[in-house]
């Protein structure tokens, strides 16, 4: 079945899983080197975003064009994690930075002038 897809089939999803794979790792490099915390969240929130979404769209072309199954499975895997990766950000990033001013740290990101309670 593989060796009857045509040669820009292959091209494509071979494309598409590569770059996202590289996209993903990325990411994973984005979490081991940053310093902090506040940084290293975004390396594989957006590793997870785009080298995913790449790779899904590589099954959803491959299933697409050879008939195999309907793309619901892509679909849904995609619509999971566009929904559960920012929102789990915004909860680890407040969780920390409430944790972090609470402690007194030093290197945590200010308020802004208008959220700042006054004095």
């Amino acid at each position: 079945m593989i060796a009857d897809l045509p040669l820009w089939l292959s091209i494509l999803v071979s494309a598409f899983v590569v770059l996202g794979a590289l996209l993903t790792m990325a990411g994973c490099f984005g979490l081991v080197r940053l310093k902090s915390f506040y940084l290293r969240i975004h390396g594989p929130t957006m590793g997870t975003s785009m080298g995913g979404g790449l790779i899904l769209l590589a099954s959803a072309i491959y299933f697409t064009v050879t008939r195999e199954r309907l793309v619901v499975h892509e679909l849904i895997i995609f619509l999971f994690v566009s929904l559960t990766t920012p929102v789990t950000l915004m909860l680890l990033a407040r969780a920390t930075l409430f944790r972090d001013r609470v402690e007194g740290q030093i290197d945590v990101p200010r308020r802004p002038e208008k959220l700042a309670p006054k004095d």
